[in-house]
This record gives C-alpha cells, structure tokens and sequence, in this order.
C-alpha cells in the first residue's frame, strides 16, 4: 500500500470507486475520522458494504437493507477483518461519510476530513489485522497530509456525538495512539 499525494488514490490495494463524493470547497485535508460498518449489522466479509457506496446494494437480500436503500454515502477507506482495504474516493476528493458534525467549533466535517471504516460493530473487538492496516494507512496520511496530527484523528462518535456511536468501546484508541508514535508496531 503506498499513497500517491498527487491524486489521493493509494496505489497496490484494492479501488472500488463510489459516485458518492464531490469536489472538497477549499481542498483543505486536516481531520482523519474512524468509523465502523458491516453489512448486514454484524455480518462481515459480505461485499455489501463495497455494493452500498456503490449504491449497487440489492435492496431485497435483507430487512435492514430497506431502511438504506436511499442513502447515498462513501468513506475513503474500509478496512475489512483480515485488514484488506479498499479505497472509494480519492483523499482530494470528499467523501460523504460524516453527516452531520462538527469538530472545533466547524461544521460539516466531509469538507475537511478522510474517513476510514473499520468492518465491525461497536462491541465486538477489532482484528490484530485491521489496527496493522489501519496504522499504516494511518502513517501515509499523516506523511502526505500535514494538517491531519495526532490529536486531529477522531472517532465518528466524537464528531457527531447524540447521533452516532462509532468506532464504539471496542476499538482500542490507547492501542491505535501508542503504535501511531512507536512508529507502527501494534504488538
């Protein structure tokens, strides 16, 4: 996995592009968001994550699917359990996966931030695999993107806080923070 800063695609990782971004208003990068999806709830490794950003999500297959069906959202990237990731949208691009927020006093999040989905559920503990992945990636944004710091990566919750929940108590920030300054080693 390697980021190309120049067009915002990380190169030797697995592209699904989603129609579901527009043109960033000041081309300003300077928040990473984590989040957590699967699809059904707490089904993994199903594609349906990859078919809802696509808005190619067969709405019929399940109940919850239903509820969905006329959202139209993406992140940049989805870490899946055995820590593949696939990117959606170019990181100069914005990404319509925080909603409604606001972070320092600013509001809408999307115009300033990448957001990167965990697969996984608020309680249920997060793969060795997914925090290897997710501190790499980690590190090439912080690298290319200089306004992203350390204290400038939040959880969904913490941007829409009342409105949504993830990461959740099951990802480990103390784990994910001590390997971001040890310089990637999650063990």
């Amino acid at each position: 996995m390697q980021l190309d800063p120049a067009s915002g695609w990380c190169k030797g990782i697995r592209h699904c592009p989603s129609p579901n971004f527009n043109e960033r208003p000041s081309g300003e990068i300077s928040l990473l968001v984590v989040h957590n999806i699967s699809l059904p709830p707490g089904q993994f490794g199903t594609g349906k994550v990859q078919e809802f950003f696509q808005n190619c999500l067969d709405v019929t297959e399940h109940p919850y699917f239903e509820g969905i069906a006329d959202l139209r959202v993406s992140a940049h990237f989805l870490i899946e359990r055995d820590g593949a990731v696939t990117q959606f949208v170019s990181c100069l691009d914005r990404a319509w996966h925080a909603g409604v927020s606001r972070f320092e006093g600013r509001e809408t999040c999307n115009d300033f931030s990448l957001g990167i989905e965990l697969e996984g559920t608020d309680d249920l503990v997060y793969t060795d695999a997914q925090y290897a992945s997710l501190i790499k990636l980690t590190h090439q944004l912080l690298a290319a993107y200089t306004g992203i710091t350390p204290q400038r990566i939040r959880g969904h919750s913490d941007i829409a806080p009342g409105r949504k929940t993830d990461p959740g108590p099951a990802f480990d920030w103390a784990r994910f923070r001590s390997a971001l300054q040890e310089g990637g080693h999650t063990q």
